[in-house]
């Protein structure tokens, strides 16, 4: 199997201006060259807050399919640059017929939701074994009991409604617990009232809200490597501009990917309680050079390789989302019996 792992570029400096030069991106600040990449090095550019591009390099990213990706300066979706549809025409039909088939949508939505219930209980199953404190250990073994149990009624649910009434109860269970892997030291500074968004509320939250978006990229950016359209899923609900199927597939990597690293990340002290600034009306953004750190530790965790346990070898992490994508078209083409989520170990 190929290990080709193609380079994101994040760019977060205000006023940078980015532009093409022979077969490369040039980055400048003030008209000073601060960074030069080979355009067959990357997969994707993205932008955070006020960056500006020369159509010359819009045009070529589309042509040579690196997708380009515009964010606010705190993460939030805002727009990106799609060249020409790849993907067979028949695979969409598929994805688009099957979508309308009940009973198929729900055996996809149960996958997805087991594998991300079962990650989840993985991270506080750790948490609990390394805990210091008897406290912490037993309220953190409580909370990956009522996983279990949502798992074990996973299964037995008759629709889409069911399985999304489990999935929000099992993430109440868990976002009530994670801040228990936090460090006592820290923990006051980093404590959540379950999960916020939109805007975020403390900065914990905060801090996952950027490494979702980020995460959800790659997850779209995987679905329409292999030809499937990312609008349209079978666990979220459809609707204009909601990458529907890229939540769903980004749904068994939230607590493995995104919540660990936020977790390391606060644990080691490489973010801080003053990397965050409250805005009117309460919300919290992660604030300044934190967002390079963060990007630059989403990136090297990327690298880090982990074992597969269908393909049964390891591989880089950032790999995972695509080879995911890939399962979840052979499934829609009928080449496997259901769609095997990837399970953390």
């Amino acid at each position: 199997m190929a290990r080709q792992l193609l380079n994101t570029l994040y760019v977060m400096t205000p006023n940078s201006y980015l532009h093409l030069e022979n077969d490369t991106v040039r980055v400048e600040v003030e008209r000073e060259k601060k960074l030069q990449v080979p355009l067959h090095h990357l997969g994707s550019v993205i932008c955070l807050g006020n960056i500006m591009l020369s159509p010359a390099l819009m045009h070529r990213c589309a042509d040579d399919g690196i997708s380009l990706v515009l964010l606010n300066n705190h993460g939030r979706f805002k727009a990106r640059l799609e060249g020409s549809v790849s993907g067979n025409i028949l695979l969409r039909q598929a994805q688009h017929r099957l979508a309308l088939d009940r009973k198929f949508a729900l055996g996809i939505a149960q996958s997805t939701i087991a594998g991300k219930l079962r990650n989840a209980r993985q991270i506080l199953l750790r948490g609990a074994r390394e805990a210091g404190d008897v406290e912490d250990s037993s309220a953190l073994a409580a909370a990956t009991e009522r996983l279990s149990n949502s798992l074990r009624n996973l299964p037995h649910a008759p629709d889409l409604d069911v399985v999304r009434g489990i999935e929000g109860d099992a993430a109440k269970n868990y976002f009530a617990a994670l801040s228990l892997l936090v460090k006592r030291e820290v923990r006051d500074k980093f404590t959540m009232d379950g999960r916020t968004r939109r805007p975020p509320r403390d900065r914990f939250n905060a801090l996952l809200s950027f490494l979702y978006s980020m995460l959800m990229n790659d997850c779209r950016s995987a679905l329409e490597a292999v030809g499937l359209d990312p609008q349209l899923g079978f666990l979220h609900t459809v609707r204009p501009g909601r990458a529907a199927l890229a939540l769903d597939l980004m749904e068994e990597f939230r607590a493995i990917f995104a919540d660990r690293l936020a977790l390391t990340l606060i644990n080691r002290g490489q973010i801080g309680p003053n990397d965050f600034a409250e805005r009117e009306g309460g919300a919290v953004l992660l604030e300044g050079d934190a967002r390079r750190t963060v990007v630059v530790a989403y990136q090297e965790r990327k690298q880090e390789e982990v074992m597969h346990p269908l393909l049964e070898t390891k591989v880089p992490i950032g790999l995972i989302p695509l080879l995911q994508a890939r399962f979840m078209a052979r499934t829609l083409r009928g080449e496997m019996e259901g769609y095997l989520p990837f399970l953390y170990r």
